[in-house]
């Protein structure tokens, strides 16, 4: 490599690089159900400093656990086509460079949770990021059961939330935690469908890769989508919301139903990427929609 392509590389792809290394798509996924935990726990005004500062370090503990994923999958990573383009297959950043980032973001952001918000905060945030890499990454080439897995360090955002508002777990935050959990069933069943071969080629054991029909698949995600319905509407079941959130979480959730049951009739790539996309805009509408009738209570 020449020394004006090193210089390139240095100025320009290189702090882009560290940027996609932190999955700015997932990571958005964790600040929208971070506040939505923060917002929903408080129990009176809420204490915007205190949520800037959970939104931080919760970033910085994410951002590292994309880093050290992406660390742990390269040779994976390099020979699937849609994570062929990341900073360590395509040599941008060293593997080193990788694993000294993601482990520096996530011991600063865990201290900077415990130290400007609180222990439990703190805590959640760990144990997601441990639970990630350490359960649900290296399951992932050996059961078709780590989707379950990784829907649990999935779930886990709104709880750092929820705990750093409060400084305690309660039966709210819990039901949000049942609200992503068992959302990431359709979510993610409509991904490893459209990504299936590449997954194969990788050695991943996502169910489409196994289940090559489709049955099994969308038997899940049918199911899960059905069942979303009724958790969904926990939050007035069990006061923590009114009757307005009932009915919008009523139609948000038979909406969904009706996709992964039109999903199901051709299982088509076209169609499971349609399904992504409505479950892309569920959850944010979802809490959105929760957080709208907090407001007007």
């Amino acid at each position: 490599m020449s020394n004006e392509r090193a210089f390139a590389i240095n100025l320009f792809e290189k702090p882009w690089a560290y940027v996609v290394l932190t999955k700015p798509d997932v990571t958005f996924l964790v600040v929208i159900t971070t506040v939505a935990g923060f917002y929903l726990g408080s129990t009176g005004p809420v204490d915007w400093a205190r949520l800037a500062q959970t939104l931080f370090g919760t970033l910085l503990v994410a951002g590292g656990t994309a880093a050290l994923n992406q660390y742990v999958e390269r040779d994976m990573d390099a020979v699937m086509r849609r994570t062929a383009a990341r900073p360590l297959p395509t040599g941008t950043l060293k593997p080193s460079e990788v694993l000294i980032f993601g482990v520096v973001t996530i011991v600063f952001g865990t201290a900077w949770l415990a130290l400007t918000v609180n222990a439990l905060a703190a805590f959640i945030a760990f144990a997601t990021s441990a639970s990630y890499l350490g359960l649900y990454t290296p399951l992932k080439t050996r059961t078709t059961l780590a989707t379950a897995v990784g829907a649990i360090p999935g779930a886990l955002p709104p709880l750092i939330g929820w705990a750093a508002a409060r400084g305690s777990l309660s039966e709210g935050g819990w039901i949000l935690f049942a609200i992503l959990f068992v959302w990431q069933f359709p979510h993610f069943m409509a991904i490893a469908w459209m990504y299936r071969e590449d997954y194969a080629r990788a050695g991943i054991q996502m169910l489409p890769v196994v289940d090559r029909k489709g049955d099994a698949t969308f038997n899940v995600i049918v199911s899960f989508s059905a069942i979303l319905v009724p958790v969904s509407l926990l939050p007035s079941v069990m006061g923590m919301a009114g009757i307005r959130y009932f009915f919008g979480a009523l139609v948000l959730g038979m909406i969904l139903l009706q996709v992964s049951l039109w999903a199901n009739r051709a299982r088509t790539n076209v169609r499971a990427k349609w399904l992504m996309h409505a479950t892309v805009i569920h959850i944010p509408l979802l809490l959105a929609w929760m957080i709208f009738d907090k407001m007007g209570r």
